[in-house]
């Protein structure tokens, strides 16, 4: 099967995620720095959701660069990651509201650590596919960003339920630090 369609329609899908989450946004009602006061909350959040999303993009754009086959199984497991990511706008807006409680924060690092699982499976879906001796294999056959992402989800949620709801988004906004700079062995790989 051809990859571009799945890359296409991923594309589409997270624009269209980033389109629906900027709509929860509401300007102030006034024209003074005061009016941003009562929605920095949701500025900040917006800004940590909009930043995961296009850490996603970029790092699904870096690894599909090395992907050459792709399968039914593949394809299911990119549309399980589109589906975790289609449910960030609506935990950005919850948690945007109720940046202080538990549930909205716990949903939010959920959604978080669905779309690390998703991630992680698609990735070994497509090491599947195109083999673990292949140029995506042998770069992520052991990556264990992905688990030591997961980890921090797990422990964010553990941290948030016993002491502050604050620690799931604090450990998430660490899991895209890790993140921000797409794996530069696939940009040195496209170098040689």
């Amino acid at each position: 099967m051809s990859k571009s369609r799945l890359e296409a329609f991923t594309d589409a899908v997270i624009a269209i995620v980033m389109t629906i989450l900027v709509l929860e946004l509401h300007q102030p009602t006034t024209d003074t720095l005061a009016g941003l006061a009562g929605i920095e909350r949701k500025l900040f959040i917006y800004v940590v959701s909009f930043v995961m999303l296009a850490i996603y993009w970029n790092n699904h754009h870096h690894m599909f660069q090395l992907v050459h086959k792709i399968d039914g199984r593949v394809l299911w497991a990119n549309n399980f990651f589109i589906f975790t990511l289609t449910l960030v706008p609506f935990a950005t807006a919850w948690v945007g509201d109720f940046i202080d409680s538990l549930i909205p924060q716990l949903t939010y690092g959920i959604m978080t650590l669905l779309a690390n699982i998703s991630y992680l499976i698609l990735t070994r879906e497509l090491i599947r596919v195109n083999g673990s001796d292949s140029t995506l294999g042998e770069l992520f056959q052991r990556y264990n960003k992905s688990y030591v992402s997961i980890f921090l989800n797990i422990l964010g949620l553990v941290l948030g339920w016993l002491i502050h709801p604050y620690f799931v988004l604090i450990l998430n906004i660490g899991v895209l630090i890790m993140w921000i700079i797409p794996d530069r062995r696939i940009e040195n790989q496209y170098k040689e």
